[in-house]
């Protein structure tokens, strides 16, 4: 019977829309960038993950971000814009670049999530799979005419597109998305007490995850008393948590809660575990800017999206997605004050470096400027 689900499931999949470049795309401008217009879903997190500091670092246009829930478009210049559609797209802005198309200097999508994967996957909710195919997929019939360039968050999502040329856009957050405040800001941290807190932030797309810890968290509850537990969840994830002591479950924040919860608290471990899926294979390692936003260790799940364990060591706690394995991992950067400082630093230090990236901007759109002769 599970063959048999799987193998429905890819032969839907196969049938949804995919992105493709019209007819004469390149995988660049059409022509000079004057520029840019980002529409999405706004405040959103991808947005803040892969554009906010590409697009403020020097040499780009000047920008906008439009929600497109609430984006007045006729007032609009389209005259030598370049949009960028942030996952998703509306029909008024598909009306829009219709009405537009020869006064624009290009359209690009960028795509952060293995979709079609998401959709005939068994985890998210049939409404959030309607959602995504109403919001993400459906679109693409008209939005594929005006196509130029196709992102993608990684080169295994890029492989999954089946469009010739992909552009792979790893994270690159704004410092302002993770910077620690001062000492002294009014953070309040756990080491005032015995308190150890440990967090999973999480929603209900993640079944197998919340399944996964619940026994590795159940034990060390047991074994540590210090131990306090939170974990973000709704539906069918928050029962997962059900019956436990010492456990917080909260329901998942708006982006912009979500920013403004880590501005006056501490989390000591936090864990970002992915069961080996298809959906999990396309995974971008942007938890990692979360954990550095709370100033926690993390515990991560090995793999493509945040590297493997290595002999050297980077201080990361990088485990296979083995039950006892996370449960001992964990339990170290409880005890182990020295552990958890040296993960805590070493993830800091991997997201300064995301940050570091975002100084280069959009490159294509950086280079092909109003002033340019010639889009290279």
């Amino acid at each position: 019977m599970t063959d048999l689900r799987e193998r429905l499931a890819l032969w839907i999949e196969r049938r949804l829309p995919r992105p493709k470049l019209r007819p004469g795309a390149n995988g660049r401008p059409r022509g000079p960038v004057k520029r840019i217009i980002v529409f999405g879903r706004m405040p959103n997190p991808t947005f803040d993950y892969y554009f906010a500091a590409r697009l403020a670092a020097p040499g780009m246009p000047p920008y906008q971000a439009v929600d497109i829930r609430h984006g007045k478009l006729a007032g609009l210049d389209p005259e030598g814009t370049f949009i960028i559609i942030c996952r998703y797209v509306s029909p008024d802005v598909l009306t829009w670049l219709d009405t537009n198309a020869d006064r624009l200097s290009g359209v690009g999508l960028f795509v952060d999530d293995d979709i079609p994967a998401v959709v005939t996957g068994r985890d998210a909710s049939l409404r959030y799979r309607f959602a995504l195919c109403f919001r993400a997929l459906w679109p693409l019939r008209r939005l594929n005419r005006h196509l130029d360039i196709v992102w993608a968050s990684t080169p295994h999502l890029a492989s999954t597109l089946q469009v010739h040329e992909v552009e792979v856009l790893p994270p690159a957050p704004p410092e302002t998305l993770w910077r620690p405040r001062s000492p002294g800001s009014g953070r309040v941290t756990n080491s005032v007490s015995d308190q150890v807190l440990i967090a999973y932030h999480a929603t209900g797309i993640h079944l197998e995850e919340h399944r996964f810890l619940r026994p590795i968290i159940e034990e060390i509850l047991l074994q540590r008393p210090q131990v306090r537990f939170e974990v973000f969840a709704d539906g069918r994830a928050a029962s997962i948590w059900e019956g436990l002591e010492r456990v917080s479950v909260r329901r998942p924040l708006p982006w912009k809660d979500y920013l403004a919860d880590a501005n006056n608290r501490t989390i000591d471990v936090m864990l970002v575990p992915l069961h080996p899926s298809r959906v999990n294979d396309s995974r971008a390692p942007t938890k990692r800017i979360d954990v550095a936003r709370y100033k926690a260790a993390g515990v991560f799940s090995e793999g493509a999206a945040y590297g493997y364990a290595t002999r050297e060591g980077s201080g990361e706690q990088r485990v296979p997605y083995v039950r006892d394995i996370w449960q001992n991992a964990i339990l170290r950067l409880v005890d182990d004050h020295e552990a958890h400082d040296l993960a805590t630093a070493s993830t800091l230090r991997l997201v300064r470096q995301m940050t570091q990236s975002a100084n280069e901007g959009l490159k294509m759109l950086a280079t092909c400027t109003a002033t340019s002769l010639r889009c290279e």
